[in-house]
Order: structure tokens, then C-alpha cells, then sequence
């Protein structure tokens, strides 16, 4: 593994921590202030980390007892020592307070990242779902046929 995706790999394990723990302020560290993220649900755009967090802290306090579990998978990352872009494929498992898992849905998700001073910051975050075709519904778990 490269100094890049390391780099990165640091960037998803902290978005990992920070939905497990329903860390608002450590996920938004995460975020440029200027974010822009096109969000799989609802809303068309979110300009900013200040509406960013808005959505998350909705998101963690809706979760009650419940924690999320996030994997990511398949990880590609390109990029130069200040400017990077990583796709994965996300999964959100929901998990009850004894760990047992009570859902789980997948997404793609693409950010592009920016060297701020010693750390890398979300630019960007693009989640998306493919659409069925027979009925029109996000399809929130991974085909893995080849496409």
C-alpha cells in the first residue's frame, strides 16, 4: 500500500469510528467547510458542512440504541499528494445494542479528498444506488454480478 492510500485508509477508518461512536464533531472533522455532497437520500445537495451537519446529527440521533457498522469494500484510490479521489462500495449495518445485526444496505460512494494543512479533507461526497429497472426503487444491495 502506497503513502496515498494509507492516507485514505486513515480518512475511512476515522469515518468508520465516528459512525460508530454517533460522534458528530468527529465526523465533521472529516468534511471541508465548503463541502458539497450530493446525498443518496432526499436531498438534492447539501452546500457546506454547517447543512452537512445538520442531516448527520439528525442521522446519529435517530439511531437511538442502535449503532451502524460500516464496511468498506473494494476501495480505489487515485490521486496526487494533494488532490485524491476514492471509490468504495459502503455497507451501513445496523446493528442493536447486543451487536446483532438488524439491517444492512449498500452504497457507492465517491469523495474527492484535499491536502488542508497536515490532513485530508472531504471535498466532495457523491453516494448513489442503482436504479431497478423493473420497478424503479434504489437497489441498496451490491450485485455482484459483473456489470
Amino acid at each position: 500500500m502506497n503513502h496515498l492510500e494509507q492516507s485514505v485508509t486513515s480518512v475511512i477508518d476515522a469515518y468508520k469510528q465516528a459512525v460508530r461512536d454517533k460522534d458528530v464533531a468527529a465526523f465533521m472533522a472529516l468534511y471541508a467547510d465548503d463541502v458539497r455532497v450530493f446525498d443518496t437520500w432526499a436531498v438534492w445537495v447539501y452546500e457546506g458542512a454547517a447543512s452537512w451537519r445538520k442531516t448527520v446529527a439528525s442521522w446519529f440521533s435517530s439511531l437511538g440504541g442502535e449503532n451502524v457498522r460500516v464496511t468498506a469494500d473494494d476501495v480505489r484510490v487515485v490521486g496526487t499528494p494533494e488532490l485524491a479521489v476514492v471509490s468504495a462500495i459502503f455497507t451501513y449495518a445496523g446493528l442493536a445494542a447486543d451487536g446483532r445485526e438488524l439491517r444492512a444496505m449498500q452504497n457507492r460512494l465517491t469523495w474527492a479528498l484535499a491536502q488542508h494543512g497536515a490532513s485530508w479533507k472531504i471535498v466532495h461526497e457523491h453516494t448513489s444506488a442503482p436504479i431497478a429497472p423493473d420497478h424503479a426503487t434504489a437497489m441498496l444491495t451490491r450485485d455482484k454480478r459483473p456489470g
